[in-house]
Parts: C-alpha cells; structure tokens; sequence
C-alpha cells in the first residue's frame, strides 16, 4: 500500500472516530482489520499520525481556526477537518514529510471525498497555516 492509500485510511478513520463515540481503540483494531492493513509500515505511519492527531486535537483545532476566517471548527465539514488535522498534525510533528508533499496530499484527499468548494478551502487554510507553522522554531532546528 503506497502513502497516499496509507494517507486517505488515516483521513478515514479520524472522520469515523469524530462522528462515532465508541472506543477509540476498538476502532482503530477493527479498522486495520478491515481494510486489512497488513504492512507494518503502513500501519506505523496510520496509527502514529491518527493517535498524535487525536493526541493534539485541541492544539490543532485553534491552529486551523485561526486560519478558516468565517468558519468554526463545529461548522466544517467533517470530512475537511480530518483532512486538514491530518496534514497539520504531519506539518508540525513529523519531520520526515515535506510540508508541500502534506498539503498537496491533502488537497488530493479533499478533490477525492468533498465537495469542489473543499479544496480551495482545504489548500488556504493550510496554505497559511505553513506560513505561521515555518516562522516558529523548533527546538531540532536549534541543534
């Protein structure tokens, strides 16, 4: 399974957990069952990003909020907040993906499952969230 079918599971599964209540561990178990997820590095990549994403969701949600002027995290669509925690998630903690390549994905993603308006929607606010994201430093850029 390449990155991007790797990508889109994870963007799924956020969507389910945010609309479902259940356990979120039993979710992600069934999930990997039944898309059948059998590669290891898929599945690192999946569940580390899904539970960071999950992890910092409030930190995540003010990043995206600050940047969808007009909108509120509760009147997105769902489908584009996944999208949009994923790639800002993969911008802030993850290193070993360019933050082009994330919002290209992301772009992808919205093109794929939302609607037209989505992914002009999707590449402005993640657009200025590189922006703001590359004028912080990170301690590794201080090493």
């Amino acid at each position: 399974m390449g990155r991007r079918e790797t990508r889109e599971n994870a963007m799924k599964l956020l969507y389910q957990i945010s609309i479902q209540k259940e356990d979120r561990e039993e979710q992600l178990e069934r999930f990997i069952d039944e898309q059948r997820i059998v590669e290891e590095a898929d599945k690192e990549y999946m569940l580390g990003v899904v539970k960071g994403v999950m992890e910092k969701q409030e930190e995540l949600d003010e990043l995206i909020s600050r940047h969808a002027k007009g909108w509120t995290i509760q009147r997105m669509p769902k489908v584009d907040l996944a999208i949009m925690r994923l790639s800002c998630y993969e911008m802030k903690y993850r290193t070993d993906i360019p933050a082009n390549v994330s919002i290209n994905e992301a772009v992808e993603i919205a093109k794929k499952y939302s609607n037209d308006q989505s992914k002009t929607f999707v590449n402005g606010v993640l657009g200025k969230v590189f922006t703001e994201l590359s004028q912080e430093i990170r301690p590794e850029d201080l090493k």
